[in-house]
Protein backbone atom coordinates (compact mmCIF):
# COMPACT_ATOMS: atom_id res chain seq x y z
CA UNK A 1 0.00 0.00 0.00
CA UNK A 2 1.46 3.33 -1.04
CA UNK A 3 1.74 6.27 1.32
CA UNK A 4 -0.64 8.22 -0.92
CA UNK A 5 -3.35 5.56 -0.69
CA UNK A 6 -2.93 5.37 3.09
CA UNK A 7 -3.30 9.14 3.41
CA UNK A 8 -6.46 9.09 1.29
CA UNK A 9 -7.94 6.34 3.45
CA UNK A 10 -7.23 8.43 6.56
CA UNK A 11 -8.79 11.47 4.88
CA UNK A 12 -11.85 9.43 3.97
CA UNK A 13 -12.25 8.45 7.61
CA UNK A 14 -12.08 12.08 8.70
CA UNK A 15 -14.73 12.94 6.07
CA UNK A 16 -17.11 10.33 7.45
CA UNK A 17 -16.26 7.60 4.97
CA UNK A 18 -16.54 9.82 1.86
CA UNK A 19 -13.32 9.33 -0.06
CA UNK A 20 -12.23 12.16 -2.36
CA UNK A 21 -12.94 10.45 -5.70
CA UNK A 22 -10.97 12.97 -7.73
CA UNK A 23 -7.77 12.08 -5.91
CA UNK A 24 -8.35 8.38 -6.39
CA UNK A 25 -8.94 8.89 -10.10
CA UNK A 26 -5.67 10.79 -10.51
CA UNK A 27 -3.61 7.80 -9.43
CA UNK A 28 -5.04 5.69 -12.25
CA UNK A 29 -5.20 8.40 -14.91
CA UNK A 30 -3.16 7.85 -18.03
CA UNK A 31 -1.63 10.45 -20.33
CA UNK A 32 -0.91 10.24 -24.04
CA UNK A 33 2.29 12.02 -24.98
CA UNK A 34 2.55 12.90 -28.67
CA UNK A 35 4.35 15.38 -30.89
CA UNK A 36 1.75 17.62 -32.56
CA UNK A 37 3.55 20.26 -34.60
CA UNK A 38 1.63 22.24 -37.21
CA UNK A 39 2.52 22.66 -40.88
CA UNK A 40 4.09 26.05 -41.59
CA UNK A 41 5.16 26.90 -38.05
CA UNK A 42 8.72 27.56 -36.92
CA UNK A 43 10.04 26.45 -33.54
CA UNK A 44 13.13 28.12 -32.14
CA UNK A 45 15.13 26.77 -29.20
CA UNK A 46 17.85 28.51 -27.22
CA UNK A 47 20.50 25.92 -26.39
CA UNK A 48 23.27 26.47 -23.83
CA UNK A 49 26.05 23.92 -23.39
CA UNK A 50 28.73 24.35 -20.72
CA UNK A 51 31.46 21.82 -19.99
CA UNK A 52 34.67 21.59 -17.98
CA UNK A 53 37.16 18.76 -18.21
CA UNK A 54 40.05 18.57 -15.75
CA UNK A 55 42.70 15.96 -16.55
CA UNK A 56 45.57 15.13 -14.19
CA UNK A 57 48.33 12.73 -15.25
CA UNK A 58 51.24 12.37 -12.82
CA UNK A 59 52.12 15.96 -11.90
CA UNK A 60 50.57 17.59 -14.95
CA UNK A 61 47.08 19.11 -14.94
CA UNK A 62 45.07 20.57 -17.80
CA UNK A 63 41.66 22.25 -17.59
CA UNK A 64 39.52 22.66 -20.69
CA UNK A 65 36.30 24.66 -20.65
CA UNK A 66 33.74 25.34 -23.36
CA UNK A 67 30.62 27.46 -23.41
CA UNK A 68 28.24 27.54 -26.36
CA UNK A 69 24.96 29.39 -26.77
CA UNK A 70 23.06 28.72 -29.96
CA UNK A 71 19.61 29.16 -31.46
CA UNK A 72 18.32 26.24 -33.46
CA UNK A 73 15.20 26.32 -35.63
CA UNK A 74 12.72 23.81 -36.98
CA UNK A 75 10.54 24.65 -39.97
CA UNK A 76 7.61 22.24 -40.20
CA UNK A 77 7.12 21.26 -43.84
CA UNK A 78 4.15 18.95 -43.50
CA UNK A 79 2.00 16.76 -41.27
CA UNK A 80 0.60 13.50 -42.66
CA UNK A 81 -2.81 11.97 -41.95
CA UNK A 82 -1.21 9.50 -39.54
CA UNK A 83 0.34 12.37 -37.54
CA UNK A 84 3.91 11.96 -38.80
CA UNK A 85 5.76 15.28 -39.04
CA UNK A 86 8.43 16.45 -41.50
CA UNK A 87 10.63 19.44 -40.68
CA UNK A 88 13.82 21.13 -41.77
CA UNK A 89 16.31 21.90 -39.02
CA UNK A 90 19.20 24.30 -38.81
CA UNK A 91 21.19 26.68 -36.61
CA UNK A 92 20.47 30.41 -36.75
CA UNK A 93 23.26 31.77 -34.56
CA UNK A 94 25.96 30.70 -32.16
CA UNK A 95 28.26 32.24 -29.56
CA UNK A 96 31.21 30.03 -28.62
CA UNK A 97 34.10 30.23 -26.18
CA UNK A 98 36.84 27.72 -25.55
CA UNK A 99 39.91 27.69 -23.32
CA UNK A 100 42.51 24.98 -22.80
CA UNK A 101 45.12 25.14 -20.07
CA UNK A 102 47.05 28.42 -20.02
CA UNK A 103 46.01 29.38 -23.54
CA UNK A 104 44.04 32.56 -24.08
CA UNK A 105 40.29 32.11 -24.35
CA UNK A 106 39.02 31.85 -27.92
CA UNK A 107 35.63 33.45 -28.50
CA UNK A 108 33.38 33.97 -31.50
CA UNK A 109 29.86 35.32 -31.90
CA UNK A 110 28.22 34.71 -35.26
CA UNK A 111 26.01 37.77 -34.80
CA UNK A 112 29.07 40.01 -35.08
CA UNK A 113 31.32 40.75 -38.07
CA UNK A 114 34.44 38.94 -36.87
CA UNK A 115 35.91 36.14 -38.97
CA UNK A 116 35.48 32.86 -37.05
CA UNK A 117 38.65 31.27 -35.63
CA UNK A 118 39.80 28.17 -37.50
CA UNK A 119 38.64 25.83 -34.76
CA UNK A 120 35.06 27.12 -35.15
CA UNK A 121 35.14 27.11 -38.94
CA UNK A 122 33.13 23.91 -39.39
CA UNK A 123 30.34 25.36 -37.24
CA UNK A 124 30.34 28.69 -39.09
CA UNK A 125 29.87 26.90 -42.41
CA UNK A 126 26.61 25.35 -41.22
CA UNK A 127 24.90 28.49 -39.94
CA UNK A 128 21.77 29.65 -41.72
CA UNK A 129 21.53 26.47 -43.78
CA UNK A 130 19.11 23.57 -43.76
CA UNK A 131 21.16 20.83 -42.12
CA UNK A 132 18.63 18.17 -42.94
CA UNK A 133 15.01 17.17 -43.25
CA UNK A 134 13.63 14.81 -40.62
CA UNK A 135 10.35 12.90 -40.52
CA UNK A 136 9.14 11.64 -37.16
CA UNK A 137 6.16 9.70 -35.87
CA UNK A 138 3.88 11.21 -33.19
CA UNK A 139 5.91 9.16 -30.67
CA UNK A 140 9.14 10.83 -31.82
CA UNK A 141 10.56 7.86 -33.71
CA UNK A 142 12.72 9.02 -36.61
CA UNK A 143 11.16 7.56 -39.75
CA UNK A 144 13.38 9.27 -42.30
CA UNK A 145 16.15 11.83 -42.35
CA UNK A 146 18.47 13.35 -44.93
CA UNK A 147 21.31 14.22 -42.54
CA UNK A 148 23.77 11.89 -40.83
CA UNK A 149 22.12 12.45 -37.46
CA UNK A 150 25.17 11.63 -35.33
CA UNK A 151 26.34 14.93 -33.81
CA UNK A 152 23.91 14.94 -30.89
CA UNK A 153 24.63 11.32 -30.07
CA UNK A 154 28.36 12.00 -29.89
CA UNK A 155 27.68 14.17 -26.85
CA UNK A 156 25.13 11.86 -25.27
CA UNK A 157 22.29 14.27 -25.95
CA UNK A 158 19.94 11.69 -27.39
CA UNK A 159 17.97 11.94 -30.61
CA UNK A 160 16.94 15.16 -32.32
CA UNK A 161 13.46 14.81 -30.78
CA UNK A 162 12.33 13.43 -27.44
CA UNK A 163 11.16 9.81 -27.80
CA UNK A 164 7.72 9.26 -26.28
CA UNK A 165 5.81 6.11 -25.32
CA UNK A 166 3.58 4.60 -28.00
CA UNK A 167 0.82 3.96 -25.46
CA UNK A 168 -0.70 6.17 -22.73
CA UNK A 169 1.23 6.04 -19.43
CA UNK A 170 0.45 6.66 -15.79
CA UNK A 171 2.51 8.77 -13.42
CA UNK A 172 5.59 6.68 -12.72
CA UNK A 173 5.35 4.93 -16.09
CA UNK A 174 8.61 4.24 -17.92
CA UNK A 175 9.86 3.66 -21.46
CA UNK A 176 13.36 3.26 -22.86
CA UNK A 177 15.37 3.77 -26.02
CA UNK A 178 18.47 1.66 -26.85
CA UNK A 179 21.76 3.09 -28.06
CA UNK A 180 25.08 1.60 -29.09
CA UNK A 181 28.49 3.26 -28.66
CA UNK A 182 31.72 2.01 -30.17
CA UNK A 183 34.78 2.42 -27.95
CA UNK A 184 38.37 1.17 -28.04
CA UNK A 185 39.40 -1.54 -25.60
CA UNK A 186 43.12 -1.81 -24.83
CA UNK A 187 42.83 -5.60 -24.56
CA UNK A 188 40.35 -6.48 -27.30
CA UNK A 189 40.32 -3.54 -29.71
CA UNK A 190 36.97 -2.11 -30.89
CA UNK A 191 34.13 -2.79 -28.47
CA UNK A 192 30.41 -2.14 -28.79
CA UNK A 193 28.74 -0.83 -25.62
CA UNK A 194 24.97 -1.01 -25.31
CA UNK A 195 23.22 1.80 -23.44
CA UNK A 196 19.60 2.60 -22.81
CA UNK A 197 17.99 5.94 -22.13
CA UNK A 198 15.35 5.34 -19.45
CA UNK A 199 12.47 7.83 -19.34
CA UNK A 200 10.00 8.19 -16.45
CA UNK A 201 6.83 10.30 -16.33
CA UNK A 202 7.29 12.03 -12.98
CA UNK A 203 4.24 14.32 -12.87
CA UNK A 204 1.67 16.23 -14.90
CA UNK A 205 0.66 19.72 -13.84
CA UNK A 206 -1.39 22.33 -15.75
CA UNK A 207 -0.94 20.45 -19.00
CA UNK A 208 2.83 20.08 -18.69
CA UNK A 209 4.45 16.68 -18.27
CA UNK A 210 7.72 16.46 -16.33
CA UNK A 211 9.86 13.57 -17.50
CA UNK A 212 13.15 12.37 -16.06
CA UNK A 213 15.79 10.64 -18.17
CA UNK A 214 18.96 8.81 -17.29
CA UNK A 215 21.54 6.83 -19.25
CA UNK A 216 22.16 3.25 -18.15
CA UNK A 217 25.03 1.12 -19.55
CA UNK A 218 23.87 -2.42 -20.29
CA UNK A 219 27.28 -3.73 -21.33
CA UNK A 220 29.75 -4.22 -18.43
CA UNK A 221 32.56 -1.65 -18.66
CA UNK A 222 35.13 -2.18 -15.93
CA UNK A 223 38.38 -0.80 -17.32
CA UNK A 224 38.98 2.86 -16.45
CA UNK A 225 40.32 3.58 -19.93
CA UNK A 226 37.02 2.37 -21.38
CA UNK A 227 34.93 4.28 -18.85
CA UNK A 228 36.75 7.47 -19.84
CA UNK A 229 35.40 7.10 -23.38
CA UNK A 230 31.84 6.98 -22.03
CA UNK A 231 31.94 10.04 -19.78
CA UNK A 232 30.29 12.35 -22.30
CA UNK A 233 27.74 9.73 -23.28
CA UNK A 234 26.05 9.18 -19.90
CA UNK A 235 23.78 11.92 -18.60
CA UNK A 236 20.81 12.49 -16.32
CA UNK A 237 18.17 15.12 -16.87
CA UNK A 238 14.68 16.53 -16.82
CA UNK A 239 12.30 17.27 -19.69
CA UNK A 240 9.18 19.44 -19.72
CA UNK A 241 6.67 18.60 -22.44
CA UNK A 242 3.50 20.45 -23.43
CA UNK A 243 0.78 17.80 -23.59
CA UNK A 244 -1.82 19.93 -25.36
CA UNK A 245 0.41 21.48 -28.03
CA UNK A 246 2.62 18.41 -28.33
CA UNK A 247 6.11 19.90 -28.13
CA UNK A 248 9.22 20.10 -26.00
CA UNK A 249 9.21 23.10 -23.68
CA UNK A 250 12.59 22.58 -22.06
CA UNK A 251 15.29 20.01 -21.43
CA UNK A 252 18.21 19.93 -19.02
CA UNK A 253 20.92 17.29 -19.12
CA UNK A 254 23.75 17.03 -16.59
CA UNK A 255 27.06 15.19 -16.56
CA UNK A 256 29.05 14.76 -13.33
CA UNK A 257 31.88 12.23 -13.35
CA UNK A 258 35.18 11.70 -11.57
CA UNK A 259 37.31 8.88 -12.95
CA UNK A 260 40.52 7.71 -11.27
CA UNK A 261 43.19 5.65 -13.00
CA UNK A 262 42.16 6.00 -16.64
CA UNK A 263 45.85 6.34 -17.63
CA UNK A 264 47.80 4.79 -14.81
CA UNK A 265 47.50 4.98 -11.03
CA UNK A 266 48.33 8.70 -10.89
CA UNK A 267 45.74 9.86 -13.38
CA UNK A 268 42.36 11.43 -12.78
CA UNK A 269 39.65 12.91 -15.00
CA UNK A 270 36.79 15.14 -13.87
CA UNK A 271 33.98 15.99 -16.26
CA UNK A 272 31.22 18.45 -15.39
CA UNK A 273 28.74 19.65 -17.98
CA UNK A 274 25.20 20.93 -18.43
CA UNK A 275 23.00 21.38 -21.48
CA UNK A 276 19.79 23.39 -21.35
CA UNK A 277 17.27 23.82 -24.12
CA UNK A 278 14.37 26.28 -23.93
CA UNK A 279 11.56 26.89 -26.40
CA UNK A 280 11.37 30.52 -27.44
CA UNK A 281 8.16 32.25 -28.53
CA UNK A 282 6.79 30.30 -31.47
CA UNK A 283 6.36 32.40 -34.59
CA UNK A 284 4.57 31.12 -37.71
CA UNK A 285 6.65 31.21 -40.86
CA UNK A 286 6.02 33.84 -43.54
CA UNK A 287 4.41 31.23 -45.76
CA UNK A 288 2.01 30.27 -43.00
CA UNK A 289 1.04 33.90 -42.38
CA UNK A 290 0.34 34.48 -46.08
CA UNK A 291 -1.75 31.32 -46.20
CA UNK A 292 -3.87 32.59 -43.31
CA UNK A 293 -4.37 35.96 -45.02
CA UNK A 294 -5.79 34.20 -48.10
CA UNK A 295 -8.39 32.27 -46.13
Amino acid sequence: MTVRVLLMMMLATWLGGRAPSTLLADEEETYRLQHKLQEGERLRYRVVHMAKTNVRINQKEELTSVHTTSVKAWDVKGVSADGSISFDHGIESVCMTQQTGDEAEVRWDSRGKEIPPARFGSVAEKLGQVLGTVTISPAGKVLERSDKGSEALKLGMGEIVVPLPSEPVKIGGQWSVPREIRIQSEAAGPKLVKIRELYTLEKVQTGVATISVRSEPLTPVEESSEQAQLLQQLSNGTIRFDLDRGRLLSRQLDWDSNLVGFKGAKSNMEYRARLTEELEATNPSTAALKARELR
